[in-house]
């Protein structure tokens, strides 16, 4: 098993301020309740710069592109968002932490997210994160071979709403009644 870092973490849980909950399955956004609470912001995202009202905008976009870009090895697209962001790369000779540590030019809440993402894919861990197909909450791949694709296969738990078993059941159903 494959475990999470923190800063990936942080980022799977900014993604998941947009969910599909499983009572009413209508998006909800919590972005601009957290934005406009620096307490909650400060909980939710600890280390990560607070963002003023007027980031919201870019919060989002930021939060769309990362979500584009899910479960890709190389995601290319998230290029000019780095240029824009200006990331500023050190090399590190700690054998325990990675070589190379990206962190924002100056400090931002999209900056620090950003940031976070671009070493994720530096440590090849960013290909494992991942949005549920049903219900689009975003989950840390932590099988051996990286092919999960629900975000749970049980409901009642945090992480999602046991799309995988519901999927499954469907596909079970379906070919029941086609014979």
């Amino acid at each position: 098993m494959v475990n999470m870092p923190g800063a990936l973490d942080q980022v799977r849980d900014f993604l998941n301020t947009w969910e599909i909950p499983n009572d009413t399955r209508v998006p909800v956004d919590h972005l601009a309740a957290l934005v406009a609470a620096p307490e909650r912001w400060a909980a939710a995202f600890p280390g990560v710069t607070r963002p003023a009202r007027d980031d919201l905008a870019d919060l989002r976009a930021l939060r769309a592109d990362l979500r584009a870009a899910l479960g890709l090895t190389h995601p290319v697209s998230l290029g000019d968002r780095v240029e824009r962001h200006r990331l500023v790369v050190t090399l590190r000779e700690a054998p325990d932490e990675p070589a190379l540590l990206v962190r924002p030019a100056t400090a931002s809440a999209t900056g620090d997210l950003l940031a976070a993402a671009v070493n994720a894919v530096a440590a090849g861990r960013w290909h494992r994160l991942k949005s549920c197909p049903d219900c689009r909450w975003v989950f840390y791949d932590t099988s051996r071979n990286a092919s999960r694709t629900w975000c749970a296969m049980t409901p009642g738990g945090p992480d999602g709403r046991g799309c995988g078993g519901i999927a499954k059941t469907r596909a079970y159903r379906a070919r029941a009644s086609a014979r």
